[in-house]
């Protein structure tokens, strides 16, 4: 009696890479998008230095590499999701359903509430460009042949 292994170590190298590369674009557009907070408040100078040192610049990086882990996931997730299917509704089911989990976990309710709702959307909007970015490279990178697509 064989055991049919459903997943190849091939299988199991294409979804490393495709978790690197969401996980470094994700961790790259999330660290943009801190950066980009700060320079109004502080300005452009003290923005950069702000993520060089101290609890600003632990809390900057911490949070850009909690971004670049779940970008890592959704990069796992997002290969197994849509195959080699062209349904592009499915496609952006992963990216929104991400986004949402994300986008309302970063948000202080009480906060949110007060402000009419404000922070929900741009915690929404943040985390839906983050994974759209992730979802891009990944389409990219199944087109030019770097990671390969479930089979």
């Amino acid at each position: 009696m064989t055991i049919e292994r459903p997943f190849t170590d091939a299988d199991r190298v294409e979804s490393l890479k495709a978790a690197v590369l969401a996980g470094a674009t994700a961790g790259i557009v999330a660290a943009l998008l801190l950066l980009v907070h700060r320079i109004p408040p502080m300005g452009v100078q003290s923005a950069l230095g702000s993520i060089a040192s101290g609890l600003s610049g632990s809390t900057f990086w911490l949070s850009a590499a909690i971004a670049g882990l779940s970008g890592s996931l959704f990069g796992i997730t997002y290969r197994y999701a849509v195959r080699q299917d062209e349904n592009s509704q499915l496609k952006a089911g992963v990216v929104l359903a991400f986004s949402l989990v994300r986008g309302l976990a970063l948000v202080n309710v009480a906060a949110a509430l007060s402000l009419r709702g404000w922070p929900f959307a741009v915690a929404i909007a943040e985390s839906l460009l983050m994974f759209a970015a992730a979802a891009l490279v990944l389409e990219l990178a199944q087109g030019q042949g770097w990671i390969t697509a479930v089979k």
